[in-house]
Formats: C-alpha cells, sequence, structure tokens
C-alpha cells in the first residue's frame, strides 16, 4: 500500500509519524520548508516529484487549515491520483465544502473518507486520538489498519459528512466548557474565593471532566504562573466556531450560546491573546469584570 500524506503540520506530521513507524510505505508533502524539515527528521521520506507520487498512490492522507485548500486538493487529486484511490481527509472543514468535494470526487471515481480526529496535538503524539468517519463503508474498512495507528476510539457515523458535523459537535462542547470555565471562575474570584482553591473543588466535583481537567493542568496554579500555552489558539478555535455556526445557519439550529463565546474569543484577540490557547477567554471574562492579575 502506497501512502501520500498531504500536509505534515501540528497533527499531520505526528499522523504520518505513526504510520511511518508501524511499517507503512509512506511519502509527506507540505509546501512549508519548514515542516518538510522537520518531516525528514522524523524521519519521513519527502515527495521529490508530488504528482508523480499521487499517480501511484494507493491511498492519500490530507490534514488542511481549510474548506480553500480542501477544494485545492480536490482538484489535485482528481487530475492525478488513480481511479479508486482512496483519500482520507482528517481536516476540520465546512460540510457544505465537504459535499462539493464528494460529489466531485464520486464524478471521477475517488473513494472519499471523511475521518475527522478528535484531540489535540499532545493527544496525536501519544497516538491517543478518537477517529470520526463517513463515507463509503467498504472504503472505512479497507483502510481500518491505518487508523488503528492513531489511537483506540474509531467510531463509523455513515456515508456522508456525519464525520465533520460530529467533529463540529464536540467542538463546539470543548469552546463552551471554556466559556463555563470563564464566567463561573470569574464570578468566584470576584467574589473573593481563592482561585487555587476553586479549581481544586471542580476537580472532585462532577464537573471533572477530562477536558476541565486537561485545563485544570494549565491553569490551577497561583495567577502569575497561570500556562496559556497553547494546545488549540483562539485564533483556531475562532475558525471552528464560525464553521460551527455556519452549520447551525444551514441546519436552522439557533446556537445563542456559542454566538456569545465567539465574542469572548474575540476580545481575547483584541488584548493580544489571540495565539494563546483558547482557555484565555477567561482573561477576556476577568478584566471585562475588573481583575487583573493578582
Amino acid at each position: 500500500m502506497n501512502i501520500v500524506f498531504l500536509g505534515i503540520g501540528k497533527m499531520g506530521l505526528p499522523l504520518a509519524r505513526h504510520l511511518h513507524e508501524a511499517g507503512f510505505s509512506l511519502t509527506a508533502h507540505d509546501p512549508d520548508p519548514t515542516r518538510l524539515s522537520q518531516a525528514t527528521q522524523a524521519g519521513l521520506t519527502i515527495s521529490e516529484d508530488i504528482d508523480i507520487a499521487l499517480a501511484h498512490a494507493d491511498v492519500i492522507i490530507s490534514s488542511l487549515p481549510d474548506d480553500n485548500a480542501l477544494r485545492t486538493v480536490a482538484t489535485q487529486l482528481c487530475h492525478t491520483a488513480p481511479r479508486h484511490a482512496i483519500w482520507v481527509d482528517t481536516s476540520t472543514v465546512s460540510i457544505t465544502a465537504s459535499a462539493e468535494v464528494a460529489a466531485i470526487c464520486a464524478h471521477q471515481a475517488l473513494r472519499y473518507l471523511r475521518v475527522t480526529v478528535s484531540g489535540n496535538n499532545h493527544m496525536a503524539e501519544a497516538a491517543q486520538l478518537t477517529m470520526l468517519a463517513s463515507g463509503p463503508a467498504d472504503t472505512y474498512t479497507a483502510v481500518l489498519p491505518l487508523l488503528t495507528c492513531w489511537g483506540p476510539h474509531r467510531f463509523y457515523l455513515g456515508d456522508a459528512e456525519q464525520a465533520r458535523l460530529m467533529k463540529l459537535v464536540l467542538n463546539l462542547m470543548i469552546a463552551q466548557t471554556s466559556a463555563m470555565l470563564a464566567e463561573s471562575l470569574t464570578l468566584g474570584r470576584k467574589g473573593g474565593l481563592d482561585w487555587e482553591a476553586m479549581w481544586e473543588v471542580i476537580n472532585a466535583s462532577a464537573l471533572a471532566s477530562p477536558i476541565v481537567k486537561a485545563k485544570s493542568a494549565q491553569l490551577a496554579r497561583p495567577i502569575t504562573h497561570r500556562d496559556f500555552s497553547p494546545t488549540f489558539t483562539a485564533h483556531q478555535m475562532i475558525k471552528d466556531v464560525d464553521l460551527i455556526l455556519a452549520a447551525g445557519h444551514t441546519l436552522n439550529v439557533p446556537l445563542a450560546q456559542i454566538a456569545t463565546t465567539k465574542q469572548w474569543l474575540l476580545s481575547a484577540v483584541a488584548q493580544g491573546d489571540g495565539d494563546e490557547d483558547y482557555a484565555t477567554i477567561i482573561k477576556a471574562v476577568e478584566q471585562a469584570s475588573g481583575l487583573g492579575q493578582n
């Protein structure tokens, strides 16, 4: 099985590396020279000519930044990849763009499987991602040996855009968890509760979900030493929230809470914190409440 991996960034690189370490034949490509250097250092083979590599690919896997990149790659694959090759896309993109691409792939007999991944880059490095798949059922079965390299949990959700929508459902809940923490903790802090004591109580309560515990590991420390280094930046979360709101518009679902969360994220960006972890909206709510860092 010849695999070509397109897009070897923060998520794509560990995914490609896990496949390489499992013994699969893989070549990687990315337009960014820095990423190509990182891939080489990780032991991956870099494609010298991407068109030649794609012409001999059995499976193409992509990790892309947005809808436009998805459409561009779809056009490239339909001109270059063999008929009946498999395209596994792991990107977080809109339902609309993915459906457009599915129609193009069907016309060109390119088997298109949407495999969105739930988890951050640290979970990708540890092969602890959850895979959400949709597309042709037989294609999903064919690539299962690849997906097992990325994590212990895999869900086949249907033959169309179900994986795209499920990823947005999860990301909505993730974003709202940060909003819940921002408002709750600011309320407690403004009323005189100790910051670290609040986290201790939360972690001993029914609210102590895995994501809350992950944020606790970064933030349950003295105020001036809180760690907002990004697992997923505020800028990235805004992009996903826009996808969520677009899905709500398409499906006629009112999403008032996540619309408000977008405003807090924009406030964080305006304060210069757009490249910090999306939990930086805690600081935005604190500032709006008249709280400083001390």
